[in-house]
């Protein structure tokens, strides 16, 4: 079990997925799987997405449940992770891409724990990406110092779910909805026949906002 004094580990730079070589001035679209996956996890939509986009799927840093997770179970409600854990997660993931090539925009996506992520990640550097994807996901309880920015700012984020969905709690998707209107421009889909996954209609209409949202750089 981790402590709550263990240093967060850095992230495997060797377990990033690339779809293309990253050059400076490219579009980049960070990936981050949800609880228990991997990187390969959501690296199978990069067929579904323009094919001058570079991906890099990145692999969370925890091992738990026979894959990865970004927030560790222990002392980590589903919904509810410690603010300091979310903080740390999402600064290891800054950490990786300050090392990289400078794109000329870079978007994040995100689905579960990886969805917390994406709004965590613009929290902590608002102004840095150009927009998100969060899918079956929900924004950690706590507040930023970027928050004003954000809701200055109100960057376009994509948010879909399933009606069916019984891994994200109530209060949790309310939070959520609530810190959207507020500090986002929100693009919400509902999806009647889904549950926590990324499956269906969610697919081709995250790709059309992805494929939008890099049209207007």
């Amino acid at each position: 079990m981790r402590s709550p004094h263990t240093p967060y580990p850095l992230l495997d730079p060797t377990a990033v997925l690339w779809s293309s070589r990253l050059l400076a001035g490219s579009d980049l679209l960070i990936m981050m799987h949800g609880w228990s996956y991997d990187e390969r996890h959501l690296f199978t939509l990069r067929d579904e997405l323009p094919e001058d986009l570079v991906i890099a799927s990145v692999r969370a840093p925890i091992p738990e449940a026979g894959g990865y997770a970004w927030f560790p179970s222990a002392g980590n409600p589903i919904g509810d992770p410690q603010p300091a854990v979310a903080n740390a997660a999402a600064d290891a993931v800054l950490d990786w891409y300050d090392s990289l090539p400078t794109p000329r925009s870079v978007g994040l996506l995100g689905f579960s724990q990886g969805g917390a992520m994406v709004l965590q990640m613009m929290r902590r550097r608002p102004g840095v990406f150009a927009y998100g994807v969060q899918l079956g996901g929900f924004v950690v309880n706590d507040t930023q110092p970027g928050d004003g920015a954000l809701r200055s700012g109100r960057p376009p984020v994509f948010w879909g779910r399933g009606v069916h969905d019984g891994v994200i709690p109530a209060a949790a998707v309310r939070r959520t909805a609530m810190f959207s209107t507020q500090h986002l421009s929100i693009t919400e889909r509902v999806y009647p026949d889904l549950g926590h996954d990324v499956a269906g209609r969610e697919v081709p209409d995250l790709a059309a906002f992805v494929t939008d949202q890099i049209a207007r750089r």
